[in-house]
């Protein structure tokens, strides 16, 4: 009897894969264990290895297509073994019929889960439906943060632009995101004729003389950084707080620190590692900060999960290190290194990159002295880090060089105030400034 060959649920959070490549052909004999196929999701790349020895029969998928987990994509058998069109009968559908992608990965996601193989509740799967929502761009809480219930996707429809259904069901059917587009109806909903005018638009005339080298499809990584930046963007009542902070002690204390633990912990704790326990401190000082918008009332979250974007090969990735506040510097660095590491070798798991409440990114380490993150929906906040630079300050009416850093703290003011958000930052420097006061405020080693 044939072996079926599936995509693999990696994690509770992920609900679908892209092929990105097929690494046998159809019809080609492989022995268990061979590589034959890897697929990308958001968050990382990961292969398919074959569960037998025999012949290799393909289903009718190609490179690009997003399918849900548990979607038989191949079989392994006899050379006259073929592969079941009913296998594939959900997908094939789909793409007769001419759906986006977004749209394709929910259908077909409706399949899987009426056979309970997909974490969602029948009535946000429903909700998600009627409004054209990937439910895998939707941060679940329900089940300790296992299933996507009704209130995680009217949250997520609360963070996007408003569009009347039939803008959006004319964009769809064009092809065309209506997020992308700036609505001149009530509180600035996307009208019908919005999406007119700009399917009425000329497209943009290539400059005289000006030769494309390369086109980077917008899709993968990129395609969902590029999503949710925009969804950010358009939806949060942003502000942004500078504050500068003299760090001079905290240097000091990460040199004492990395010459007396480096050798006994394997590493050497970096300023990441000391601002991510530093935060995960003050989040618990400021729950407030710690919380997220639903549609009808402010979330404070019981457990603080700090995110730390890094750059990758394939884009901004944002490891979250769990319950950041009760892990002892020791146990966060090495978590981190850990999140990195396999972030970076396209090897994270799904459940690494997802579930944070607060986002730290630091740009320090490229000379940038300060700038204005986007806020990682669907949290409420998001801290900026540039270089420590030595400067001429005064100190006591003398002028003294002192090594400086500037915090930049982007807030959704839906969410809180300036002067609570103001107090939560002055906590986060006086922490860096004087860096003995973590040890004090958590009763013993950091």
């Amino acid at each position: 009897m044939a072996k079926e060959i599936y995509i693999p649920k990696l994690g509770q959070t992920m609900e679908q894969a892209t092929i990105a490549r097929w690494l046998v052909e159809d019809g080609a004999q492989v022995s268990e264990g061979q590589p034959i196929l890897e697929v990308e999701t958001d968050k990382a790349n990961f292969g398919i290895e074959a569960n037998a020895s025999g012949y290799l029969h393909v289903g009718p998928y190609k490179k690009g297509d997003v399918l849900p987990v548990l979607t038989v994509v191949a079989v392994i058998g006899k050379p006259e073994d073929k592969f079941d069109a009913k296998l594939a009968k959900e997908t094939k559908a789909a793409k007769e019929d001419g759906e986006t992608i977004q749209a394709q990965a929910i259908a077909i996601a409706s399949v899987a889960a009426d056979v309970g193989r997909v974490f969602a509740s029948p009535r946000a799967r429903k909700l998600a439906a009627e409004n054209g929502v990937n439910l895998a761009l939707v941060t679940a809480t329900g089940g300790d943060g296992q299933r996507v219930v009704e209130r995680d996707v009217l949250t997520y429809l609360s963070a996007l632009p408003k569009v009347t259904p039939v803008a959006q069901r004319l964009a769809t059917v064009v092809g065309l995101d209506w997020r992308t587009l700036t609505g001149s109806g009530a509180q600035g909903k996307v009208t019908k004729k919005d999406v007119e005018r700009q399917l009425a638009a000329p497209a943009p005339t290539q400059l005289s003389g000006v030769e494309v080298v390369e086109r980077v499809p917008l899709e993968g990584v990129r395609g969902i950084i590029a999503e949710r930046m925009a969804a950010s963007a358009h939806t949060t009542a942003r502000v942004t707080l500078f504050m500068e902070v003299d760090t001079t002690e905290f240097v000091t204390m990460r040199e004492r620190l990395k010459a007396r633990v480096a050798d006994a912990w394997g590493f050497a704790p970096g300023y990441s590692d000391l601002l991510a326990k530093i935060v995960a401190t003050a989040l618990r000082q400021f729950p407030y900060m710690n919380a997220r918008l639903a549609p009808d009332a402010i979330e404070r979250l019981a457990h603080i999960n700090v995110g730390m974007a890094i750059d990758t090969e394939r884009g901004l990735l944002v490891p979250v290190i769990r319950d950041a506040d009760k892990k002892n510097l020791r146990q966060l660095s090495a978590e981190f290194r850990e999140l990195v590491g396999r972030a970076r070798a396209g090897k994270a798991m799904p459940d690494d990159l997802t579930g944070g409440t607060f986002t730290i990114t630091n740009l320090g380490m490229h000379d940038v002295l300060a700038f204005t993150p986007i806020i990682n929906l669907p949290e409420a906040a998001i801290l900026g880090v540039g270089c420590i630079t030595p400067k001429p300050v005064v100190r006591e009416e003398q002028v003294v060089v002192r090594q400086m850093l500037l915090l930049s703290l982007v807030f959704d003011h839906r969410v809180v105030d300036g002067a609570p958000a103001a107090r939560f930052l002055q906590h986060i420097k006086a922490l860096i400034e004087e860096p003995y006061l973590l040890v004090a405020e958590m009763g013993g080693a950091p």
